[in-house]
């Protein structure tokens, strides 16, 4: 089964999180490539260099040295192709505001609860 995408860049400080993430991604055949960064400010350099050119992020809201928020202001301001890039919110979170906040960013393609399960990976793959 061919995977749909050819990079994915996983942003989350969460260890545990970020390790069933992966294997969901892994096992659903999601991308070529997945990329785990566990902080916002490297994923920044790292986009902004040119080292990592995802397809699909998934990017966790709460974080200790940035926040997703805080993340995507950072985001918009990176002179990098962003209109073949898909964002996800990957968080526990179950604040409306959360959601809301995600979802009226021009970025965020898509809400979505963690943990990430085959069904919600699926639903994303449509």
């Amino acid at each position: 089964m061919p995977s749909q995408y050819h990079t994915c860049l996983l942003i989350d400080d969460n260890y545990i999180d970020n390790f069933v993430t992966r294997k969901i991604l892994e096992s659903g055949h999601f991308a070529e490539n997945i990329i785990v960064i566990q902080s916002a400010p490297e994923a920044l350099s790292a986009l902004a260099d040119g080292t990592v050119k995802p397809d699909v992020i998934f990017l966790d809201i709460r974080m200790p040295q940035m926040s997703g928020f805080e993340f995507l202001k950072a985001y918009e301001q990176l002179a990098i192709d962003k209109e073949h890039t898909k964002i996800f919110m990957l968080s526990s979170s179950l604040d409306p505001t959360d959601m809301n906040n995600s979802l009226s960013n021009r970025y965020v393609t898509q809400y979505v609860h963690k943990p990430l399960t085959h069904e919600a990976l699926e639903e994303l793959s449509t």
